[in-house]
């Protein structure tokens, strides 16, 4: 096991992966050499990638808030964790009511062994980690740490955050998230961030190439198309909008452009 704890078989270290790329352009210090060039080279295509990241990043952070706060979500579900950065989901949940309770799910094991900094729950709460691929949904529902975490009498709070842009027609993403909703009783909520070209094509065009010259294929989608994972549900106002127009707060929306931001976001309920 290398220094820094990692355990140095399971982790891919020659080879960028998309949570440490995200992770070195946000400022984080948990990436390698190969996670760093893939980012240069992306900010290089795309200068406002940093920007767009961030904006991806407050919109978690205000969508939990609300379903937290306004909502009165206690239960959440988080696919697609990444590796840690605080303020986490819980943090912000649990600020808001702390007996509130989180399962993290990501399949990088780079995250499995950051996750003590996700399992500091309160202690009124309680946070678990599983280490399931979003795309077998069964795993992670039939995970013991689903079942001994969560209450599926009382509604839950599913996230899925910038990840189905990594998820290709093939892998059919609007029936994951189906499956992963159809057991969550009624008054449960998603909260989804959407990865589109459609206000910087060439940019964000450019982008996803680097992405799939290392192996990260993209799959980045139409309004309409973004529509077909809210259907049957009642979105929250102002609905499916680019994350930095879902209600801001004016914390650090001010001077972001439209062409700046690759990412609808919209939270919805279940009837």
């Amino acid at each position: 096991m290398p220094d820094n704890g990692w355990p140095a078989d399971r982790i891919d270290t020659e080879h960028a992966h998309s949570a440490r790329i995200y992770d070195y352009i946000l400022g984080g210090k948990d990436y390698y050499p190969a996670d760093q060039e893939a980012g240069d080279a992306m900010a290089r295509e795309w200068p406002a990638l940093p920007v767009h990241m961030r904006a991806n990043r407050d919109f978690m952070n205000r969508a939990v808030r609300y379903l937290a706060e306004e909502a009165g979500i206690r239960q959440f579900l988080d696919i697609g964790t990444g590796i840690p950065t605080s303020p986490n989901l819980h943090e912000i949940a649990q600020r808001a009511a702390p007996a509130s309770r989180v399962v993290y799910v990501d399949n990088d094991p780079i995250v499995l062994t950051l996750s003590q900094g996700l399992l500091a729950s309160g202690p009124e709460g309680r946070t678990a980690y599983i280490e399931a691929d979003f795309r077998d949904p069964e795993a992670i529902l039939g995970a013991p740490e689903f079942g001994e975490t969560l209450d599926l009498s009382r509604p839950v709070g599913l996230t899925v955050i910038a990840i189905v842009h990594f998820v290709l027609d093939e892998d059919d993403a609007v029936g994951i998230v189906r499956r992963l909703l159809d057991p969550l009783p009624s008054g449960s909520y998603l909260a989804m961030s959407i990865g589109t070209a459609e206000f910087a094509p060439e940019e964000v065009g450019r982008v996803a190439r680097e992405y799939a010259a290392r192996g990260m294929p993209m799959r980045l989608r139409t309004y309409p198309e973004a529509e077909e994972f809210f259907e049957g549900l009642e979105l929250v106002e102002p609905g499916i909008v680019q994350v930095h127009k879902w209600r801001p707060d004016g914390t650090g929306e001010q001077g972001i452009r439209d062409e700046d931001i690759a990412m609808y976001g919209a939270v919805a309920r279940k009837p």
